[in-house]
């Protein structure tokens, strides 16, 4: 288990660092986040499941300005690791990621507050012409921070708590687990809701529409129907491209200027 929860917290670490120095390469989202705990604790496909269930939740987390979400990153790499370590499904490990994805937010705000703080003393820094130390001020003592902020909930969480959580889910009575469950099939449906109000306009209203039905009335799965999404996205690509070209857009045959000379 202190393997287990040492490789977990780095996990954690590496995939934080995603959106602070690797550049954002998606490592965070709890799809990703999910696959790499369950290639970690040799069940790939559970961290598949528990990962795409989180990552239905977080679709509509958007962290506009200075407010600051749930941190579904650091609740993915929990709750996937309790469902493997405890054998549970992934309804219960929605269960446990909500409150870890609000704990993790509040440990957010707090680290920013520290980091704040450091911020005023890298411009006292500047001013005393220590640009060394304010490098190491950024760049070190930044990432430190924040590793530690992901490293040591999870490897506590991991290396304590699993007993402890599998033998409190054993003694949740069913008509809660219920409970729990269908509120855990809602969630993903909220995280939708809340994309959809930033992206769904009149215009992609038909497309939504024609979605639904095809996967209600199809009997096609997901692969198919986001195969059949793309070939018609390519058609009307190819149509629109034709209408610019027949009414003299930009694939139409324009004038070089050098016929003038």
């Amino acid at each position: 288990m202190l393997v287990q929860s040492i490789v977990l917290g780095l996990i954690g670490v590496f995939v934080m660092l995603d959106s602070r120095i690797l550049g954002r390469l998606n490592f965070e989202r709890p799809l990703i986040v999910g696959t790499l705990v369950g290639l970690a604790l040799g069940d790939l496909e559970k961290g598949l499941l528990v990962g795409a269930s989180i990552e239905l939740i977080s679709l509509g987390v958007v962290q506009v300005g200075a407010a600051v979400p749930a941190d579904m990153t650091l609740g993915a790499v929990i709750a996937t690791a309790f469902a493997i370590l405890s054998g549970s499904n992934a309804e219960t490990a929605l269960t446990i990621a909500i409150p870890i994805a609000i704990l993790g937010q509040l440990l957010g705000i707090l680290m920013r507050t520290v980091l704040a703080s450091l911020t005023h003393r890298a411009d006292s820094l500047i001013e005393e012409g220590k640009f060394k130390r304010v490098q190491h001020i950024h760049i070190v003592w930044g990432t430190i921070l924040y590793s530690l902020m992901y490293f040591v909930p999870i490897f506590l969480a991991i290396y304590f708590g699993t007993d402890l959580v599998k033998s409190i889910v054993d003694a949740i009575p069913e008509w809660i687990t219920d409970g729990l469950s269908l509120a855990s099939k809602l969630l993903p449906a909220y995280g939708f809701a809340l994309l959809l109000q930033t992206m769904l306009s009149k215009k992609m209203m038909p497309f939504l529409v024609l979605g639904f039905l095809i996967t209600a009335y199809s009997g096609l799965g997901i692969t198919g129907v986001a195969l059949f999404a793309g070939i018609v996205a390519f058609v009307m690509y190819q149509i629109e491209a034709n209408k610019s070209g027949g009414s003299g857009g930009g694939s139409a045959e324009e004038p070089d200027a050098l016929d003038d000379l």
